[in-house]
């Protein structure tokens, strides 16, 4: 079976797993701890970035080589389109929406953690103790905001993402607006690149992440919940409808997409 070493609200590991689910490959998730999980992900990968997938002695780093090499060695349904200008729109789209929305969605989820206390706590996972929540809830904006600074999303950074974003999504509604998918009459790279990485500007709907209930749906202030971008939205929830596979409930250890502690020879 394929192993998918990933975080579970990583962007760039949904993007793989509705990949992988698209194809109708079984798979099994294996959450990686940041850190030291990290350290392990090195010694079999050469590097410390999830999504790595493992498909027998095959080990491949990177969302983008991932889907290149699932589509070579999977070919059905192809992720690809084999007509070359919409091959070429295809993979200028994923680049695009790898640098763009993938890094910039980052950036103005901090922003929105910084300035709101029960997004920040709901973001933890469901084990954190609650003496926990209320430190990390407890934190003022303003030092999470000079946090910020140290990392590079200082509020003019998050400032300048968000707009950006959101001239990103008016574009991706204007694209969608009298078609089904973003290149072709059928889904695409481009189409599960930008429906995953999207997933910190808005959690979809549905049991499909392994995430707190109050999670699921919600997302940015001003974004998740904006009128001008129900139309990408509505379009992501299609695709996670059409393609994406719901979790089985958690007292089946035997699910192919189950968290699994990382466990490296």
């Amino acid at each position: 079976m394929l192993e998918l070493y990933q975080f579970e609200l990583s962007q760039y590991s949904e993007k793989v797993r509705l990949i992988l689910d698209y194809k109708g490959l079984a798979y099994r998730k294996i959450e990686v701890t940041p850190g030291i999980g990290q350290l392990d992900i090195f010694k079999m990968s050469g590097q410390r970035k999830v999504p790595v997938l493992k498909d027998g002695n095959e080990v491949i780093a990177d969302s983008t080589a991932i889907a290149k090499y699932l589509d070579r060695k999977y070919p059905d349904p192809p992720l690809i389109p084999a007509d070359p200008q919409l091959r070429g729109v295809c993979l200028l789209m994923e680049e695009w929406a790898d640098e763009s929305i993938g890094v910039k969605s980052r950036k103005v989820l901090y922003g929105a953690l910084s300035q709101s206390l029960s997004l920040r706590t709901a973001l933890l996972p469901s084990a954190t103790p609650d003496v926990l929540k209320i430190l990390v809830g407890s934190v003022p904006s303003e030092l999470v905001n000079i946090l910020g600074f140290g990392i590079g999303y200082g509020p003019d950074v998050v400032q300048s993402a968000t707009e950006d974003i959101k001239q990103d999504l008016e574009a991706l509604c204007l694209l969608l607006m009298n078609r089904p998918y973003l290149v072709a009459d059928h889904p695409t790279l481009a189409d599960f690149a930008v429906a995953g990485l999207s997933m910190l500007l808005k959690f979809p709907e549905g049991n499909y992440l392994d995430i707190p209930e109050n999670l699921k749906g919600k997302g940015i202030p001003g974004i998740a919940d904006s009128m001008a971008y129900e139309t990408f939205f509505n379009w992501r929830d299609r695709l996670y409808a059409d393609y994406r596979k719901t979790l089985i409930p958690s007292s089946s250890t035997s699910a192919p997409w189950a968290p699994t502690s990382i466990q490296i020879d």
